[in-house]
């Protein structure tokens, strides 16, 4: 009993920590959906090599989609003309990044992770991208006939969520972006939420204090082992960040830490079953190639750079929730509660159905 209890106030204080910025950026996110033409993705992933390779990673930071829920996404990319290259860095980027766990990084990390983590996610997806770029068969002709009757970019793919047309004022926009935010992407994300703080509060409570430290505080050794758990692991970019906060107050390096942000919520079993019958075995394994030594390489350079700056990682990580006052972080926290009871619900009657 006593144990439970530790796990669960371990819990709850992360849950404080991130609430109220999880908020802001789920609000962010509706909006962001709101605000986007449908085909604006697509306009600007057609020609080139390059430039739609960096363009599909830049446009892919923001959303927030998971990696399974970015394959019918990137599937129309294809479709529509996109090369090959840019496709995988949309499928790359958009799943290790968005604004709502961009927010949850700044809550329950610290500044420099907060900032390193989208570049890092920028630069993995531009390494993926332009490795398949001209590493992969070219076949422009086979695309452009590929090409079918325009079907909007989702971010779930169905008529039901598409977003409101230019047409529509300012407030239905915004009344639609709020109403998105807390059902379709907060519903989505809702349940691996609650498993990632629950995960760190368990580690936290049980990890004792010397394991990490003695044998995962940092250098390759303790990124690869983060890139093994994190590559068939099923988790989203905003769900691993309490998760990865827990690791590194038990001791773990920032550098391994971001290896886990970058790989866990890029890859998981099912999503390369996917990939592989997008792009076949020799494509999916240029993808975790290009994936695996960029999140290494990135890891490599933040530990360096905390070496270099002096800073101890542990005594920054959670600052932010700081500046708030913990009223505010109460009833975020009870807000945020209160949100995850319809998915929560949704979730487990529809298993409940399922054994039955």
């Amino acid at each position: 009993m006593q144990l439970l209890l530790t796990i669960l106030s371990a819990s709850w204080d992360l849950l404080l920590d991130a609430s109220a910025y999880v908020i802001l950026g789920i609000v962010a996110a509706g909006l962001l959906k709101s605000f986007m033409p449908p085909d604006f993705i697509v306009r600007h992933l057609g020609q080139g090599r390059i430039l739609p390779i960096f363009k599909a990673a830049l446009l892919g930071i923001p959303l927030p989609i998971c990696s399974c829920g970015v394959m019918p996404a990137a599937n129309s990319l294809k479709k529509h003309g996109a090369s090959s290259g840019a496709t995988l860095a949309f499928m790359v980027a958009t799943p290790e990044s968005g604004v709502d766990s961009i927010a949850a990084s700044y809550a329950l990390l610290d500044p420099l992770m907060t900032v390193m983590r989208p570049l890092a996610a920028l630069f993995s997806a531009l390494a993926v991208g332009i490795i398949e770029e001209f590493s992969g068969k070219k076949n422009r002709a086979a695309r452009a006939e590929e090409r079918l009757l325009f079907i909007p970019l989702n971010y779930r793919e169905s008529a039901s969520s598409a977003p409101p047309t230019n047409g529509q004022n300012l407030t239905g926009k915004i009344k639609y972006g709020l109403h998105y935010a807390f059902t379709e992407i907060w519903g989505d994300l809702a349940p691996w939420f609650i498993f990632g703080i629950l995960l760190s509060g368990v580690i936290t409570a049980l990890l004792p204090e010397d394991f990490i430290g003695r044998y995962l505080a940092g250098g390759p050794m303790a990124m690869l082992i983060m890139l093994a758990v994190g590559i068939p692991l099923y988790i989203c970019a905003t769900a691993s960040t309490p998760i990865a906060a827990a690791l590194i107050m038990k001791g773990i390096s920032p550098g391994a830490a971001l290896v886990f942000l970058l790989t866990g919520p890029a890859t998981n079993m099912v999503s390369l079953a996917m990939l592989t019958g997008m792009i076949g075995k020799k494509g999916t394994i240029r993808y975790l190639f290009g994936l695996s030594a960029a999140s290494l390489l990135c890891g490599l350079l933040l530990d360096l750079i905390y070496h270099l700056a002096g800073i101890t990682p542990r005594g920054h990580i959670g600052l932010a929730s700081e500046n708030l006052p913990y009223s505010w972080r109460l009833t975020a926290a009870l807000l945020l509660v209160i949100f995850c009871i319809p998915p929560l619900y949704r979730s487990a009657t529809k298993r409940f159905k399922v054994r039955s």
